[in-house]
């Protein structure tokens, strides 16, 4: 099967995210995350500098870390593993929040659409935490129910990518669209060799 080259993308919607926890070193499957509202990434750069008696001749930047910030209307289940919140030791139905609550780390994944060119690109980042505190807003009389704001670091996996993404159009394996969702790591993506 011919793959279709995506040439032109506009980001214009991000949807269907999902997170991957992982929980005593086994990745779970897939659970929708919610409803997203926006996504905003940037990467912190390592810098390395080269000085030439005292003046800088060169410079070469390399990805350390992206520090992700999404707003949505997130899953009650997936607050809970973000930050740690849990029921240990409590009655059914009662959770609690405080310094021995410790965030599950995780594997998120979204679609962003290009609606203009009906594209769709998968977005992976294979290994994720919190990277603030629970916070939350309550706004009386609100025109519209507030967003949760979450900020997450995606750090690098096991060989250093910090971020993944494919368009569907250009797969010619159709298990890797089936399962980014639901099972993403890095042996779905890569080439197996030939024997």
């Amino acid at each position: 099967m011919m793959a279709t080259i995506v040439e032109q993308f506009d980001s214009i919607r991000i949807t269907n995210a999902s997170v991957q926890f992982i929980e005593d070193g086994t990745q779970q499957e897939g659970e929708k995350f919610g409803s997203l509202g926006s996504v905003e990434g940037e990467t912190t750069l390592k810098e390395l500098v080269k000085k030439e008696e005292g003046v800088e001749v060169r410079k070469k930047s390399k990805p350390e870390k992206m520090d992700l910030t999404i707003s949505a209307h997130i899953k009650v289940a997936i607050i809970r593993k973000f930050f740690g919140i849990n029921s240990n030791g409590l009655k059914p139905g009662v959770y609690q929040y405080g310094q021995d609550s410790k965030g599950v780390e995780f594997v998120l994944t979204a679609d962003v659409i290009d609606e203009f060119e009906d594209v769709t690109k998968l977005v992976a980042f294979p290994k994720c935490v919190s990277a603030t505190g629970f916070k939350f807003t309550i706004e009386n009389g609100g025109d519209e129910v507030a967003l949760m704001e979450v900020q997450l670091t995606a750090y690098p996996d096991a060989m250093r990518q910090c971020m993944y993404e494919a368009f569907v159009s250009e797969l010619d394996d159709p298990t890797v669209a089936e399962q980014w969702h639901t099972q993403f790591n890095r042996s779905l993506v890569e080439v197996t060799p030939q024997v």
